[in-house]
């Protein structure tokens, strides 16, 4: 039988992924799935039934292969001829929780729900956050 969860019964948790040392990716998918609430029994894709995730240390995230040297972040500010871009070494040394806020909301899906997981999602480059009151559990990769 297929489990319709209601708003009202979903339980959030805190969860803090401890970056330092891991890839860049693998850290982002595992926080998607958790913002998603893939990783629960109760999971269904129409409902927002994801949980708060908090990253520390992406100052220390590793990015495989050449990728600091040939990556780019772009974006578009709006203005004719105002692409905008900044390779992947120096974003890393300016806003390391630029690059995983990046690539976490690149595999969240661009929807209602998705735009209220994004708001669960906390980064920061060092390993202090200021969410100990949540009691937040250690995840491990």
């Amino acid at each position: 039988m297929t489990t319709m969860p209601k708003a009202a019964e979903i339980s959030r948790n805190w969860y803090v992924i401890d970056a330092e040392g891991k890839t860049l990716g693998r850290v982002a998918a595992e926080a998607a799935a958790l913002l998603r609430g893939k990783h629960k029994t109760t999971f269904a894709p129409h409902v927002d039934c994801g949980d708060n995730v908090i990253i520390i240390n992406c100052a220390k995230v590793v990015l495989t292969g050449k990728k600091l040297e040939n990556k780019y972040l772009r974006w578009h500010t709006g203005w004719i001829g105002h692409l905008k871009e900044v390779q992947y070494a120096t974003l890393m040394k300016t806003h390391p929780e630029k690059a995983m806020e990046v690539a976490v909301n690149g595999m969240i899906p661009d929807t209602v729900i998705g735009r209220k997981e994004r708001g669960r999602l906390h980064v920061y480059a060092g390993a202090e956050h200021p969410h100990a009151a949540q009691k937040p559990e250690k995840y491990e990769l």
